[in-house]
This record gives structure tokens, C-alpha cells and sequence, in this order.
């Protein structure tokens, strides 16, 4: 990706029994990697125009992912600025299809190893304190709070209420 980063402040949680999620149904050809080893990448198009990443998890119910909805930008902030021209920096990677814009992800990244380069995961340096909220852009099971946030993170793609 190109040395291009920064801190996850806002994610999604998905799971096989939950209905807005592409795993809810089982498996079928678009959401194999959702169904595979924890670890992997599960990329998809939205709207036929913007990419989003989630991180397959929960090992024990296979269909579990994470999307990666905002970062804070913090490392190569310039390959970042080049793929998304003309946006200040609030909106580099603010919503997941600026973020995959901005991160260089697309759908080659479709079920390879999340936890092998280009893919880098750190640790906290310290502990966050974050905020819980329903789920955003979706109609289906939008009232599950599985919508997470650093708190008071100028980064995130909306508020919490």
C-alpha cells in the first residue's frame, strides 16, 4: 500500500446472523472470504463505485468481519493526498471508500492475508477510550450497536450521537 497509513478510529461489526450483513445467508461466490480462516481481507465494491475493507474475525462464527470505516491519517500523508486530490486532509480516509482511495485497497486485496505486508497492525500505544453507536448506511439491522469510535476523534466518517 505504498507506506500509506494511519490510526483505525472508527469500525463496523458484521456477522453471519446479522442481516445487514453480505455473510447473512451463507456463503456464496462475492462473500467466500468472509467464511475463510480469521486474518483475511474481505474486500467488496459498494454502490458499483467505492471499495471497502473488512478483517475477517471470530474464528469460532465463520461470517464475522470488521469494516474499516475511518482512519487518521498519519503516515504517507503525500501518496494519500495523490490518490485523493483536492480534499483537505479531515477527508483523506474519512468513510471507508475514501479510506480504500486513500489506502491504495481495491479488490485485488479480496481475501489475501490481512496480517502479511502490504497489510501492518500496531497496537494501541495507549488505551482508547471509545464510544458505541448503531451502524450507519444500512437499513437492515441498523439498530445493532456494533458502530465503534474513538472518542472525540475529529477522523470519524460521522459523529456519534
Amino acid at each position: 500500500m505504498d507506506g500509506v497509513g494511519g490510526v483505525i478510529v472508527e469500525t463496523e461489526a458484521y456477522d453471519a446472523d446479522d442481516p445487514a450483513s453480505h455473510s447473512f445467508g451463507g456463503p456464496r461466490a462475492g462473500n467466500l472470504p468472509m467464511f475463510g480462516p480469521a486474518g483475511r481481507a474481505y474486500v467488496y465494491r459498494i454502490y458499483g463505485l467505492h471499495w471497502c475493507l473488512n478483517v475477517v474475525c471470530d474464528a469460532a462464527r465463520p461470517g464475522s468481519a470488521v469494516l474499516i470505516r475511518a482512519l487518521e491519517p498519519t503516515l504517507g500523508l503525500d501518496r494519500m493526498r495523490e490518490r485523493r486530490p483536492a480534499v483537505p486532509d479531515r477527508h483523506l480516509a474519512r468513510g471507508p471508500g475514501r479510506l480504500c482511495q486513500a489506502l491504495g485497497v481495491t479488490g485485488v486485496f479480496n481475501g489475501a492475508d490481512a496480517c502479511a505486508p502490504p497489510f501492518s497492525w500496531s497496537p494501541p500505544a495507549t488505551p482508547a477510550s471509545v464510544v458505541t453507536g448503531t451502524r450507519i448506511g444500512i437499513r437492515r439491522g441498523a439498530e445493532t450497536p456494533w458502530r465503534f469510535g474513538l472518542r472525540g476523534s475529529p477522523w470519524l466518517s460521522r459523529p456519534f450521537p
